[in-house]
């Protein structure tokens, strides 16, 4: 596994935010969001400025120990005061400015993080898919056809295999510590890359921990199509049961996964 350069991750926060805030464009805020029925398109988009503008926050105090979030940036409150003009700008701004901090900043840059390693970069590389599987909730909800580039999402499937087998959200979620079992394997499979991408998966939840690692190895069940379907899939915005891939083998095993693997 091989992370892409920070600047790149700065930049993919306004790249895809800039994405995003296209979509929204003649949509209706208050509109439900297939992928996540709970929020509103309003609230969605909130949740996601409220996210880049705490981490800019973090970033920019350089915050050592998690701190209960202000109203600026918690929550999604409120949002039935905010027209797409208002939530278009506060996409914009909050995205702008945490990309400038990050860069400012530099990848080593200690702050606190819910991960292992407590530097900026851990938060360059997480609101980069943060935004783009949000993204991906908006275009479901705007009915638009959602891709990504191939390293954004390649990279976005190792950072999620990453956290979901991390001793700390294991701590957090202990679900995620049910996900080991006899005989659960899974390969993903994307069928649209290069080569040189490597964008097989092959995660070994058979042991102790989940273990998992970029191969083309025989597992109990595979997912194989496009990349960006098949992170569809695997991050719940997609059901298994499209006919944009291809499940083979044990259904089960997939099911449980995705099950337990929620973010």
């Amino acid at each position: 596994m091989t992370l892409l350069p920070h600047d790149r991750y700065c930049a993919e926060i306004v790249t895809q935010t800039d994405l995003l805030r296209a979509a929204l464009r003649g949509a209706d805020p208050s509109a439900t969001v297939p992928t996540c029925p709970d929020w509103t398109l309003a609230q969605l988009v909130l949740h996601v400025s409220s996210a880049h503008r705490g981490v800019e926050e973090i970033v920019r105090n350089r915050v050592k120990e998690f701190t209960v979030p202000t109203d600026e940036t918690a929550g999604t409150g409120g949002a039935e005061n905010y027209d797409i003009a208002a939530l278009d700008a506060r996409l914009a701004e909050g995205a702008l400015k945490l990309s400038e901090t990050l860069r400012e900043a530099g990848p080593d840059a200690e702050v606190w993080t819910f991960g292992a390693e407590h530097k900026a970069s851990f938060w360059a590389r997480r609101m980069t898919h943060e935004t783009a599987m949000h993204r991906a909730d908006v275009f479901a909800a705007a009915g638009a056809d959602y891709t990504l580039d191939p390293a954004v999402a390649a990279d976005c499937i190792d950072e999620w295999l990453e956290l979901v087998t991390s001793p700390q959200a294991i701590a957090y979620k202990p679900v995620y510590g049910e996900l080991t079992g006899p005989g659960r394997t899974l390969h993903l499979h994307a069928t649209d890359t290069a080569a040189e991408l490597n964008a097989e998966w092959f995660i070994d939840a058979t042991g102790e921990t989940v273990q998992w690692r970029r191969a083309h190895e025989k597992a109990a069940v595979a997912v194989r199509g496009p990349l960006t379907d098949v992170l569809r899939v695997f991050y719940r915005r997609s059901p298994a049961d499209s006919d944009r891939v291809e499940v083979l083998g044990d259904r089960e095993v997939l099911d449980l996964w995705l099950e337990r693997a929620s973010f």
